[in-house]
């Protein structure tokens, strides 16, 4: 009698933890399904067709491993077909995205303001960093660094080292080269980032390509199509990426009038699938880890080459790159046309990924959201997520605002705690 009794004190409170869990759980599986994307459908699909593809597939789980240490060798038949693959590699980074990243430089892109962020140095660093948001878009983000005893060929050299990159990032969990192109120095790869426990990892297929005036460099990088590589349920493929930086030598800060220390500039912006205001605060509490990460790994790379180590031969590929006089810099920018293929990029990810369940009615949304914010205490998986999920499918407008502001406030008092490593991509290129 007594062990009934005191079954039925217990159980209460077993069914109030159990319970909310499971609403959770069913939350996110409706959640999950309604912000299914549009190409995702049609990618379960081609799951089942058996393609060629031109990478080596990875085995293993969570290991860092490059498909090829040796540097690739293309072989063409004849000056023909040489031509071909330099026109169809230029389709993937051309003229219009250095007249882009060019204007960015520049602050004559038309875009929005910048808003600052962030202000720090250290000893051998410096490091600046602004955000606006678009009207269309994921955040965009812009960084100045000046790194003290640096050159501008060594610091390109760094980005594209996609060898090295491996020893210090500890994201990077996996990169490849597609194909390349020896006349311009234009690359295809792909990477494989590491995402936080709650998210599935990421993949990117990046055109890059680099382009010198004088002693400045414009790296460019930025998601591509590339259709022999087919899509897969894991790691989730990023459409929208961009992550360029402009390189040039600046006079150190130490008063000695020498140009020994480098400028890099960096604009950064992609849709990684999780919500935007979720992202900006990740971004927020792990930028200025993010920053030290790469000065580190900087310094290590720097020593690493005064040894003597041989340049690997994604470095190699940064030392070929396309010549441009400022004149035609300056002719670029000045054309109409700009960026057509670029925002026409981005507007049709966008299109893709909007969330199809306006059938859902807005106050069970809302009042789900709070319910599960209050209810359940973890933290980034509860009232975090809980509050983009809500803005982004209800969009009640200012009667969601005074919410989205309390369920802020709760979020910021669980002391958000995220890795510096894990929780940004946005400034490790």
């Amino acid at each position: 009698m007594d062990v009934i009794v005191a079954i039925c004190k217990v159980l209460p409170d077993v069914i109030g933890m159990i319970v909310p869990i499971w609403v959770a759980v069913v939350f996110g599986v409706l959640v999950g399904w309604l912000w299914r994307p549009k190409w995702a459908r049609s990618a379960i699909k081609n799951l089942a067709i058996p393609t060629k593809s031109s990478f080596v597939s990875v085995s293993g789980f969570g290991f860092p491993k490059v498909a090829s240490s040796e540097p690739s060798t293309i072989l063409f038949s004849d000056t023909s077909s040489s031509s071909k693959l330099d026109g169809e590699m230029k389709n993937f980074v051309g003229e219009e995205d250095l007249k882009h990243i060019s204007k960015l430089v520049n602050e004559t892109d038309g875009g929005p303001a910048w808003i600052g962020m962030m202000d720090k140095s250290t000893s051998n660093m410096s490091y600046q960093a602004w955000r606006r948001d678009p009207e269309t878009g994921p955040p965009q983000y812009r960084s100045r660094t000046v790194y003290e005893d640096m050159s501008p060929e060594m610091m390109r050299d760094f980005f594209w080292d996609d060898e090295f990159r491996l020893k210090w990032d500890d994201m990077l969990l996996e990169a490849e080269t597609i194909e390349e192109c020896p006349n311009d120095g234009t690359m295809v790869v792909k990477w494989v980032r590491k995402f936080p426990f709650f998210c599935s990892d990421r993949e990117y297929i990046i055109g890059r390509r680099i382009w010198e005036s004088g002693k400045a460099y414009y790296c460019v990088t930025k998601g591509v199509q590339y259709p022999s590589v087919p899509r897969r349920t894991k790691p989730r493929r990023v459409d929208l990426y961009y992550s360029s930086w402009f390189i040039r030598a600046v006079e150190s800060r130490k008063g000695d009038g020498q140009m020994s220390a480098c400028e890099v500039l960096l604009f950064h912006h992609e849709d990684m699938g999780i919500p935007w205001e979720i992202a900006k605060l990740g971004v927020r509490q792990g930028m200025w880890g993010a920053v030290k990460n790469i000065d580190r790994g900087l310094r290590r790379y720097q020593k690493h080459m005064a040894s003597g180590a041989p340049l690997s031969h994604c470095a190699y590929m940064a030392h070929v790159n396309s010549k441009i006089c400022t004149d035609r810099l300056k002719q670029l920018e000045n054309t109409s046309n700009d960026s057509q293929e670029i925002v026409t990029c981005e507007q049709t990810v966008n299109d893709e990924k909007k969330p199809s369940g306006k059938n859902i009615p807005k106050l069970l949304v809302v009042g789900g959201a709070i319910a599960l914010a209050c209810t359940i205490d973890r933290g980034l998986l509860s009232k975090a997520v809980i509050l983009g999920v809500a803005r982004r499918f209800a969009k009640v407008g200012r009667r969601l605002d005074s919410t989205s502001r309390f369920l802020k406030h709760l979020f910021l008092k669980q002391h958000l705690c995220v890795e510096d490593s894990s929780s940004v991509t946005v400034l490790v290129g």
